[in-house]
């Protein structure tokens, strides 16, 4: 693929937004990471519970779900992640417009771990996704199936379930299997 330049970037996010679409990267404070493509068991526990997730939230009409890849754009300048699942309720004040990136804060977002990603999954994007005020941040290792839900309490991340083979959602109070 052949992309055109009409000018040179001027700020980081230029060049996050000229990178070409399809490609794994995310700009966390001003830096860009890039990620291979997933393995084929991430994306066996991500297809599971994609399913299980995006069924109960529409048989209830809460919101919509989105899956990766899918720019989230916390704001204009040095902040724009793609996890693996983002929802987002009716009530959030930021709501998805057709054709365009997400820009706002996601209510719950979702990470399935990749090898060597767990450092960056709970350490850098759970402060990024702190920072920003996600209600629940939610991390699945498809190996192990072990899971962790980290909600926002006080404009702090606790962890209030760790957990196999299941999730209990305290935004959802639903437990979710894969």
């Amino acid at each position: 693929m052949i992309i055109e330049v009409p000018y040179p970037p001027r700020t980081i996010m230029e060049v996050y937004e000229m990178l070409p679409e399809g490609t794994l990267a995310e700009l966390i404070n001003g830096q860009i990471y890039l990620s291979p493509a997933p393995s084929n068991k991430h994306q066996r526990v991500l297809k599971a519970f994609l399913k299980s997730m995006d069924d109960f939230i529409i048989e209830r009409n809460l919101g919509e779900l989105f899956i990766a890849p899918v720019d989230i754009f916390f704001d204009e300048h040095k902040n724009a992640v793609q996890p693996d699942l983002a929802f987002i309720s009716k009530e959030n004040p930021s709501q998805p417009h057709d054709f365009e990136p997400y820009h706002g804060c996601p209510d719950i977002l979702v990470e399935i771990l990749s090898p060597g990603s767990s450092k960056h999954d709970l350490v850098v994007k759970k402060e990024l996704y702190e920072k920003f005020g996600v209600k629940e941040y939610w991390v699945i290792d498809p190996t192990t199936k072990e899971s962790h839900v980290f909600q926002l309490v006080n404009g702090k991340y606790v962890l209030t379930e760790k957990n196999q083979g299941s999730l209990f959602s305290p935004l959802f109070n639903h437990t979710f299997t894969f």
